[in-house]
């Protein structure tokens, strides 16, 4: 009889260690999986700043060079701005009026992103290209109050989307080009030795009339490229 029981003891424990090694392989997976996700977060936010990407056709073929530095002219096929941890709501009258005039670079004041680069026809024939600013992920809707200010040498334009309740251009804006694109625009007749300037400014509008504290702890992710042509998305 004592026998049996001591058998059904290590029955028992031996059931109990299995089923504890489960829990710790379930547990173990489990960590890995948010791993995984915080990695994949680290990727998105962390580390996925403003960026300006040059198309390799116009690149390899076209002889179009990407920098942001007219000292070193170090040419890049992508660009990646400096990022600010928070983006507080502002005003467009806070932003000094010569930032396209400020240097090279990243040029980041409170609150706002602002990043300054060069396009160089470094070929032999005249080209032409487009330039897109697209979104990539917003959360919170924080879109709805952002404003994308950009310089092409000197001459400035303000990006935003329309006003949600009256569906018209916010003052002094141009309408995003559609939901996820912000901004499209073809530069023509670039030719050989000829530079084009751009800076890019983002910040949030406190006067947009969309700004409401249901945007607070938004965030959002956009990039630009830089490419040969455009083929309109269906």
């Amino acid at each position: 009889m004592a026998k049996k029981e001591y058998t059904m003891a290590v029955d028992k424990i031996n059931k109990r260690k299995s089923r504890f090694k489960k829990v710790k392989i379930a547990l173990s997976i489990i960590l890995l999986i948010l791993i995984l996700f915080y990695v994949i977060l680290v990727i998105i936010y962390e580390e996925g700043r403003f960026t300006v990407s040059l198309d390799k056709n116009l690149m390899l073929k076209k002889g179009i060079v990407l920098y942001d530095s007219l000292d070193t002219k170090n040419s890049k096929k992508e660009l990646k701005a400096d990022k600010i941890e928070f983006m507080d709501n502002i005003s467009m009258k806070w932003i000094p009026e010569n930032i396209n005039e400020e240097g090279d670079g990243a040029h980041n004041g409170d609150n706002y992103i602002a990043y300054t680069f060069y396009i160089e026809n470094n070929g032999d024939d005249t080209v032409d290209y487009w330039s897109e600013i697209l979104i990539d992920d917003v959360v919170k809707n924080v879109d709805e109050a952002v404003r994308v200010m950009v310089y092409l040498n000197d001459v400035k334009t303000v990006y935003a989307k329309l006003n949600n309740t009256t569906e018209e251009p916010e003052q002094g804006t141009k309408p995003f080009y559609s939901e996820k694109t912000v901004m499209l625009e073809q530069r023509t007749n670039l030719q050989p030795g000829d530079v084009d300037k751009y800076t890019v400014v983002v910040w949030i509008e406190g006067d947009d009339p969309d700004c409401v504290n249901a945007l607070i702890g938004g965030e959002i992710k956009m990039h630009m490229d830089i490419k040969e042509e455009h083929i309109e998305q269906k």
